[in-house]
């Protein structure tokens, strides 16, 4: 194959959607026509979301063939269901790196590089953005280009890449605001982003506690899902990471936990000591969180608030390292601002900071924690509190390490 055949919006999806399933359930791939039928019409990661009927991706498939990319099958003696199986990565010679990225480019239209290290996970891991940068480069620079860098649009903070298998809907063509890299975060480097954490938390320690001390006290919901996971932990001690001035902490303690509150800032954790001086606080890390000293783990780890300054790319080696500490049946809560953009705060309580808030998709929050292996995972999201002065919408997950 010389030439990067050329297809419409329909083929482009039935041809993503086999080679993702390739790579992610080989148990029941080459797939039937039903099969591919459900794969090209999933409600997640799949940009637009379509509903094609049988006939439809019947159609596609046979046209496929045709142009020598997939190939059906019958598996099994005497099978009267035919199968099939993609062939263009093959006779293309796509590396897996190359075929991860244009998978997912066929699945979600255009993309940054930030959003394509994180959605292509699954298929292959990328080290950083700049791996996945140049996987892209080699990609339009082939040859037989497969990919295409698209200009950058005023107020857009990363470029986006297409791929060259077809018409691609402009993003010039829709007035829907352009995604934002929820890598960009990282780009001065991990160390820079927490220093930048700890020096506006630290500025802001003081009227920030004045005015969440007494949070909880409006919002029934998160009060009871608090005290269930007291229940839940079953008398085993519990661990608020990120406790910021303490009041998470304190109310699992009132409501009869052994509950430790860990920071990342100094500042924060002085204030949580001086609240609640009968509840204990310690600095520390929590993407380094060791069990108790006196138990054989957690019964609970609440990350409340604590994931929102992280790029999504940072999410399951964090959600791993609080899961691990955890005893066998004990449960992981997370609470997070959702959306998809990254919210810049430069004045917070009369002072000037810099510190970014990334707003997470909440699919690809419990994508995450069903990946690190927990099970009985429940998930909740509600809209904003706007007599509270919220302005996002907020998840709380919940799920039990087995």
């Amino acid at each position: 194959m010389t030439d990067a055949p050329v297809l419409d919006d329909a083929e482009q999806r039935v041809l993503g959607s086999l080679l993702e399933k390739e790579v992610t359930v080989p148990a029941s791939y080459p797939m039937s026509v039903t099969s591919v039928r459900a794969a090209c019409n999933q409600t997640t990661s799949r940009e637009p979301v379509v509903d094609y009927d049988e006939e439809l991706v019947h159609r596609t498939l046979r046209a496929l063939k045709d142009k020598g990319l997939v190939a059906p099958t019958w598996q099994g003696a005497g099978s009267r269901v035919v199968k099939y199986a993609q062939t263009f990565a093959q006779r293309r010679g796509l590396a897996p790196d190359e075929r991860a990225l244009l998978t997912m480019l066929l699945l979600r239209g255009p993309q940054s590089a930030g959003e394509l290290k994180t959605r292509t996970e699954r298929l292959h891991r990328f080290s950083d953005r700049t791996e996945v940068q140049a996987c892209l480069a080699r990609m339009a620079d082939g040859q037989t280009p497969l990919a295409r860098e698209l200009p950058r649009r005023p107020g857009q903070q990363d470029s986006r890449w297409i791929h060259l298998l077809g018409p691609v809907e402009s993003p010039e063509a829709t007035a829907a605001p352009a995604p934002v890299d929820r890598e960009s975060v990282l780009d001065a480097g991990p160390e820079a982003r927490d220093d930048k954490i700890r020096a506006a938390y630290a500025a802001v320690a003081g009227p920030y506690a004045e005015q969440f001390s007494d949070e909880l006290a409006g919002l029934p919901f998160e009060s009871w899902l608090l005290r269930r996971v007291v229940e839940l932990s079953e008398g085993a001690p519990v661990i608020e990471v990120g406790s910021g001035p303490g009041h998470v902490t304190a109310f699992l303690a009132e409501a009869g936990a052994e509950a430790t509150g860990l920071d990342l800032t100094p500042e924060m954790v002085d204030q949580a000591r001086r609240r609640h001086p009968g509840v204990v606080y310690q600095v520390g890390d929590l993407r380094q969180l060791m069990r108790p000293a006196t138990h054989d783990g957690w019964g609970a780890v609440l990350a409340w608030y604590s994931l929102i300054h992280l790029a999504a790319s940072e999410l399951p080696a964090a959600i791993a390292s609080l899961a691990r500490p955890l005893r066998a049946n004990g449960w992981l809560v997370l609470a997070l601002h959702t959306g998809a953009d990254i919210r810049t705060v430069t004045d917070w309580f009369d002072r000037e900071i810099d510190l970014d808030f990334v707003l997470h998709d909440p699919a690809e929050i419990v994508a995450v924690v069903e990946r690190a292996g927990l099970l009985d995972i429940e998930w909740y999201h509600r809209g904003p509190f706007t007599s509270r002065g919220e302005t996002t919408q907020r998840l709380y997950v919940i799920a039990r390490k087995a």
